[in-house]
């Protein structure tokens, strides 16, 4: 019997609060001028003095509204994010396995994982802090359950969580070294002779048609500077780090000039599989951002300085980010080494309808 949980999200989330100390390098400045100079990626002057106007920083607990405002070493600033309506997002999550360590989910596409931009309570994250709210646990060395890898927000699939602090450790070592046990027999990764305790296979829908059954993608991936992304986006870089994809072709539609893919990753960069595909002239099908080459389809920006949200920050930009969905990419299978026990397990994640083999 297949078990979900999730609760319904509220319209509105709570807001957010950011807390600074000044520092002696700071004292003197304006409140204007701290905010503006050191957080100039969340909003522009003219959105700073917005968000001072509508009282949304409070010094040392009282709410502030001149921007000229003289600031003093050890005075406690915090800026209050507004509560706002995020974006339409699924909320229930299906328990693929569970267990007094781990808990492993089928992520659904749509849904992020941690909290990030537009999505601070729409997440993976606190679906689970709901839960294990919900369901009182608090015996010594639990955890809420969290999350000890990622996916993309459009993709979908096998999400493993750790519920004891001693779990979190061993799977993220797992992650970090990128060694699996398979199917109970020791495989060496042949680059890095290592034993390998974790495999994750995925299964993708990219445009084009691939004339060879098998291909090795061992490309860097690196982060350039862009519009709308904070700290910059991932794409295929040679000054990058090392990332290895094995992709194997299940299946090509001639018609549709479509193949559908089998993917086993031998590293963890973010967005590697959407990169790498598309660095070797097969993105995946519908995928807003990255495009033949390993690279974004623009880089240009089209903000607006004038226009600014409620809140005074950017808007959302026009241009793709790495957040937005569409493409058909999903985490199908794992098979890892339980943290605890040591038994083999395989964990599978029912395939959406597009994902799957035409006899299947």
């Amino acid at each position: 019997m297949t078990t979900a949980i999730g609760i319904q999200w509220p319209e509105f989330n709570d807001g957010l609060t950011y807390n600074d100390v000044i520092s002696p390098s700071s004292s003197g400045l304006t409140l204007i001028n701290f905010y503006s100079s050191n957080y100039s990626s969340s909003a522009p002057l003219q959105g700073w003095l917005q968000r001072i106007h509508n009282g949304q920083i409070t010094i040392d607990g009282d709410i502030v509204t001149d921007p000229d405002t003289v600031l003093r070493v050890g005075s406690k600033l915090v800026y209050h994010r507004l509560p706002w309506s995020e974006p339409e997002t699924p909320f229930l999550l299906e328990v693929l396995y569970e267990d007094d360590d781990m808990i492993a989910i089928n992520k659904p596409s749509g849904l992020q994982v941690l909290p990030g931009g537009l999505f601070q309570q729409r997440t993976v994250l606190t679906q689970l802090k709901w839960h294990a709210n919900k369901n009182g646990n608090s015996s010594p060395g639990q955890l809420h359950p969290v999350p000890v890898h990622r996916l993309g927000r459009g993709t979908s699939g096998v999400l493993l969580c750790a519920k004891t602090k001693s779990a979190k450790a061993r799977l993220a070592a797992y992650f970090a070294d990128g060694t699996s046990l398979v199917r109970g027999k020791r495989e060496i990764d042949s680059e890095n002779e290592v034993e390998r305790r974790i495999t994750k296979t995925y299964r993708a829908l990219v445009k084009g048609i691939i004339d060879t059954n098998e291909v090795l993608i061992n490309k860097p991936i690196g982060i350039i500077r862009y519009p709308g992304v904070a700290k910059g986006l991932y794409v295929a870089l040679p000054s990058g780090k090392p990332a290895l994809s094995k992709v194997r072709v299940l299946e090509r539609d001639l018609e549709k000039d479509q193949s559908l893919v089998q993917v086993e990753i031998q590293s963890g960069r973010p967005h590697q599989i959407r990169i790498h595909l598309s660095l070797i002239g097969y993105p995946l099908l519908d995928d807003p951002l990255y495009v033949a080459g390993g690279q974004p389809e623009c880089f240009d920006s089209e903000l607006v300085e004038e226009d600014f949200a409620e809140d005074g920050g950017y808007q959302r930009p026009t241009k793709p980010v790495p957040g937005d969905c569409g493409y058909h990419l999903h985490a199908h299978e794992v098979i890892l080494s339980h943290p605890t026990s040591n038994e083999v397990l395989r964990i599978i994640a029912p395939l959406p309808s597009m994902l799957k083999l035409k006899e299947e």
